[in-house]
């Protein structure tokens, strides 16, 4: 058994305004905080002050879903890691297969995203994973392993060591398919030997990763149960309260 902290992280995409934000984070107070598991919410900006406010004096971390490489500059409608910092949040999503495949994200951007989150004292969940015809080409650990040293490069093995990776494949992302726990095992454990690869074991050993892709209460166990899955970034299952209280009990 590892001693990695289970991470149970919530990416709220485009949804809930602050009031409802407000009102879900109310609802979890105290029930989602599992000693040995670690609760995440990545919600939209504008719900990030209200959420870090409401979060105060749980531990309960609030992450954001994206960040800009830059601190600040002529980037309109863009959010520096600046920023976020000075709200006091912990952690951002970078490369979220929706990033990537709707707003061009690249390689290149994310490993740059890395960087700029590491200079600001922000943690990365960095997502990696495979389409589906690159799956069905049998490409889902060369697309992982390039995605994963892509992100990596020029980052210390002890900044390494802190970040957290998702495995999403995409084809699993809201559709109500989901890798087997057994795949997704294959896949985790090869990209953990990827790291492994890049610095040593020890750094390797550290990394946190999580399996996404249609998570719910009823499965999370059952990934949970393997030995190199270390958590989960969910969607859908993250929005209500009950369920997000359950995803975490269920990671224990």
């Amino acid at each position: 058994m590892s001693n990695r902290k289970p991470i149970i992280a919530g990416n709220w995409k485009m949804f809930k305004t602050v009031s409802e934000a407000v009102s879900f984070f109310s609802e979890i107070k105290g029930k989602a905080e599992v000693d040995g598991v670690e609760s995440v919410i990545c919600a939209p900006f504008t719900t990030l002050p209200a959420l870090v406010e409401a979060a105060k004096g749980t531990s309960i971390a609030i992450g954001a879903q994206n960040v800009h490489f830059e601190d600040n500059g002529a980037f309109t409608g863009e959010i520096s890691g600046v920023m976020l910092k000075d709200l006091g949040v912990k952690y951002v999503i970078i490369g979220h297969s929706e990033r990537r495949a709707y707003f061009a994200e690249s390689d290149e951007i994310v490993n740059k995203k890395v960087h700029a989150s590491f200079k600001n004292g922000l943690l990365p969940i960095v997502c990696v994973g495979e389409k589906l015809e690159e799956r069905e080409a049998g490409q889902t650990k060369d697309v992982c392993k390039v995605q994963t040293e892509a992100a990596f490069q020029g980052v210390s093995a002890a900044q390494a060591a802190e970040v957290v990776i998702a495995y999403e494949p995409i084809w699993a992302i809201g559709t109500g398919k989901s890798s087997t726990s057994e795949d997704a095992q294959d896949v985790i454990g090869y990209i953990r030997g990827v790291v492994a690869g890049l610095y040593d074991q020890a750094t390797a050993d550290a990394v946190r990763i999580q399996y996404g892709g249609s998570v719910k209460p009823n499965n999370v166990a059952e990934y949970m149960g393997q030995t190199d899955i270390d958590g989960a970034l969910v969607g859908g299952a993250s929005l209500e309260p009950a369920s997000y209280i359950a995803l975490v009990e269920g990671a224990k």
